[in-house]
């Protein structure tokens, strides 16, 4: 077995100390940590301030602008920013008890258009530089009106700094830290926040060891949770705070009545009002590729006062069937592929071409679609008027084969004068084209209209095109691979595009058996819990007359209207609604024949919950076991993971892709059922296919008499070289004169260098001064050395030459 070095840079595990919060014991000084080396700080989802404004004198002062002018802006006036630049420093400065050493890098005045009005954010970046590396960095996002502390997050780049495990803070303290620091900032939130009790739990622990504490608190209003405002916190296992956001609605007004019946009445309710819907999706990842029918239930609410659903989508669509049978036959492929001047006919057949369009370019092109099946086009570029300055131009693409056009488009190439043609006309125009374009499949495809009256009283130039698509049906379910556009010129009514989506998979003639709504509604009433809390829906207006949203936004982008002049006004209707129960790392779905839950990537038996193993419970490698079972490196039966069993050699190399990896499947996973094994022992259909196959692209392991033995056992010798080749040190440790070796059984090792490399990094270790390289390795012993190997492969990869 061999591996190869892993370059990927480790996301920084530091002490950090940079603000003073509590001492751990009194909670009042502790100074926030970075856990992510390359985060941002993103002020544009935090806005605003509470019901209560808190205000910043308490912490900082007055909060009154200075006369001085702001740096910039983006879009809006400078003059709206109350609070300077200087100020902001300030405030930033005081909030986060930034140390003296950091000097200020860099400072951004932004606007932040959202959905509850406009906001002008500070963005400001502190660094600590040491010998003119950046060491530290801390950044903070101030509200440009009032001086609040939206967001912060800081990092220290320290290789040398360990993860604390077992975390000296738990969950508990933590929240501890987050009060305690609130207080201090924004002392007016305290009292208006709770913590959630779901966000940051269950979630996997990072590989790396590192603990880091994900709390969100809501703000409640009347007693309930209004979960679309909250504050986050992000607290590393030394307690220290990593980072900081407020996401809080200026103006908002509540709905006063209370909630008109129980719990487990709304549960009922929803689960009446339910319509889980069926379709078929194909997972990327899946070796078969071959559509899957499931059912998908999107999250529902429903009034708590009335118990009437609550329509999310703003915008009703309607469907209008192509036709009610197919009008033609499907393209036949030919014996030879089409010429190009066949091709260019295709295209003259299916849309017209002007008589001065000439053809320019034309490219032919062979290849394998996401469905495996060959297939080759011709790619037709057409000029129209070459000698007029317009650059009017028409591209195709034809299919080599049965010549179907599969996308058109005119560039300039329609008129821009006339009178027009309506919404109803381009319509037509749009339903024949299609009709013409797939009438083999005219019954399965519908036209989805949204909302119409953006059209309405609108002349051709403010329309420019009419756009229409339209969604694919198979016997009454969604084809979520196969989709058709088409747009109409709004001045003569010709086509400006047409484009066809489909890979071209099979579907059953014949519809499936399925599990029924009922048991679809039950399965998804599982995956989700239901919550009491407040949704908003916000209103806008211009010089206090009412405006669609789209306008609002269109005046702010085009600086036709003053902040002063908006307004949006969010009214919070209490509500019943549909959460995800669990904390999920794969998107699921529920197989519509089965009723089971599975992964939507790759179509495999997927589970709600975190596995956790049941045998392990004071075992001496129980986070190490945790870890790897997390990140299914290591597979459970009937709930074990025995950690005392012997690891085979096909376990050993899916823990190490998997580890190296943090817990992402190899790209070979999505590999054809009918790939060539490289290994005679390791067909495609082996559980331990896409590992080992990685590991020999990766050159981790070697091909060697062209058996790998997936159920062999493995010892500590090969162990060792396995860990070191991960290193990358294989070709130093060939080097056996080059290492001291004192363990007491080293005539009876073979690869000493390896032995001594793994056992000099802290990776493996000496039992009695013995290696015991022939020894087998258990299941626990490989977990707790693999997690080792990670920790050993990030301090040397982080290392600085010099300080």
């Amino acid at each position: 077995m061999s591996l190869k070095k892993n370059k990927k840079p480790r996301v920084s595990s530091a002490s950090r100390k940079l603000i003073a919060l509590a001492t751990m014991v009194a909670l009042t000084a502790s100074l926030p940590a970075a856990a992510f080396a390359d985060k941002s700080v993103n002020s544009s989802v935090a806005s605003g301030s509470p019901s209560t404004p808190a205000t910043t004198t308490s912490t900082s002062g007055s909060a009154t602008a200075d006369p001085a002018q702001p740096a910039s802006s983006e879009g809006v006036e400078v003059a709206e920013a109350a609070i300077t630049k200087a100020k902001a420093v300030e405030l930033a400065r005081k909030y986060l008890a930034i140390p003296d050493g950091y000097t200020l890098q860099s400072s951004r005045l932004s606007t932040d258009l959202q959905e509850n009005g406009l906001y002008i954010v500070w963005n400001l970046s502190f660094v600590n530089k040491i010998n003119g590396k950046v060491k530290g960095s801390i950044n903070a996002g101030l509200d440009g009106t009032t001086g609040e502390l939206l967001s912060y997050y800081s990092s220290i780049d320290n290789p040398n700094a360990k993860p604390s495990y077992p975390p000296k803070v738990n969950r508990e303290k933590a929240s501890e830290v987050a009060l305690a620091f609130l207080n201090n900032v924004a002392p007016g939130y305290v009292k208006q926040v709770e913590l959630d009790a779901y966000v940051g739990v269950g979630a996997k622990p990072p590989l790396s060891g590192q603990v880091i504490h994900s709390l969100r608190y809501d703000r409640i209003v009347n007693g309930v949770p209004y979960v679309q405002n909250y504050i986050d916190f992000e607290i590393d296992g030394e307690g220290h705070i990593v980072s900081y956001q407020l996401n809080w609605e200026r103006v908002v007004s509540f709905e006063k009545a209370k909630a008109g019946f129980t719990l487990d009445e709304a549960i009922a309710k929803i689960s009446a009002s339910a319509k889980p819907a069926l379709s078929y999706i194909v997972p990327y990842q899946s070796k078969t590729r071959k559509p899957v029918l499931v059912y998908n239930m999107p999250p529902l609410a429903i009034s708590a006062v009335t118990g009437n659903p609550i329509d999310s989508q703003q915008v009703k669509q309607t469907e209008t069937q192509l036709s009610a049978k197919p009008s033609g036959t499907k393209p036949v492929a030919g014996k030879e592929a089409l010429t190009k001047e066949q091709a260019s006919a295709k295209v003259e057949a299916a849309f017209g071409l002007p008589d001065n369009a000439k053809l320019s370019s034309a490219d032919f092109s062979e290849y394998a679609n996401d469905n495996g099946k060959a297939r080759a086009s011709w790619q037709l570029s057409y000029t129209i008027d070459a000698d007029k300055k317009e650059g009017r131009s028409i591209w195709a693409e034809v299919d080599a084969w049965t010549g179907e056009v599969r996308s058109y488009s005119a560039y300039n190439a329609s008129s821009r004068t006339g009178l027009g043609v309506t919404y109803d006309q381009a319509k037509a125009t749009a339903l024949k084209v299609l009709q013409n374009r797939v009438p083999w499949l005219a019954d399965q495809y519908y036209l989805v209209e949204g909302d119409t009256s953006r059209y309405e009283g609108k002349k051709p130039e403010e329309i420019g095109e009419y756009y229409f698509g339209a969604v694919r049906k198979v016997h009454g379910a969604v084809a979520e691979g196969d989709s058709l556009q088409v747009s109409v010129n709004a001045f003569d009514g010709t086509v400006t595009s047409y484009w066809s989506y489909s890979e071209g998979y099979e579907y059953p003639a014949q519809a499936p058996t399925v599990i029924g709504d009922s048991k679809a509604i039950t399965a998804w009433m599982d995956f989700y819990r239901v919550e009491l809390t407040y949704q908003s829906n916000y209103s806008y207006y211009w010089n206090g007359d009412p405006i669609p949203v789209e306008k609002y936004k269109t005046l702010i982008a085009a600086g036709e209207a003053k902040p002063s002049e908006l307004e949006a006004k969010g009214e919070a209707k209490l509500v019943y609604r549909l959460v995800p129960r669990y904390v999920l790392d794969q998107s699921v779905t529920l197989d519509a024949q089965t009723g089971k839950w599975i992964n939507t990537e790759d179509g495999t038996a997927a589970s709600l919950e975190r596995p956790l193993a049941t045998d392990i419970d004071g075992h001496w490698a129980q986070r190490e076991l945790d870890l790897m079972v997390a990140y299914k490196a290591l597979d459970l039966k009937d709930g074990k993971v025995n950690p005392n069993a012997v690891i085979t050699r096909g376990e050993m190399i899916k823990m190490l892709v998997l580890a190296m990896n943090q817990g992402s499947q190899p790209p070979m996973y999505a590999a054809d059922e009918k790939a060539t094994a490289s290994f005679g022992d390791v067909t495609s259909n082996s559980q331990y296919f896409a590992y080992v196959e990685a590991a020999l692209g990766q050159q981790l392991i070697d091909i060697g008499d062209g058996t790998f033995d997936p159920d062999g056992k493995v010892d500590r010798e090969e162990m060792a070289e396995l860990i070191v080749r991960a290193l990358g040190f294989n070709a130093l440790a060939e080097h056996n004169g080059l290492f001291k070796v004192t363990f007491k059984d080293a005539a009876k090792t073979k690869q000493q260098g390896q032995a001594a490399i793994a056992v000099g990094l802290g990776i493996m270790s000496l039992q009695n001064g013995y290696f015991l390289p022939e020894r087998q390795v258990t299941r626990a012993e490989a977990a707790a050395a693999f997690f080792r190997f990670l920790q050993a492969r990030a301090d040397l990869q982080e290392a600085p030459l010099r300080n």
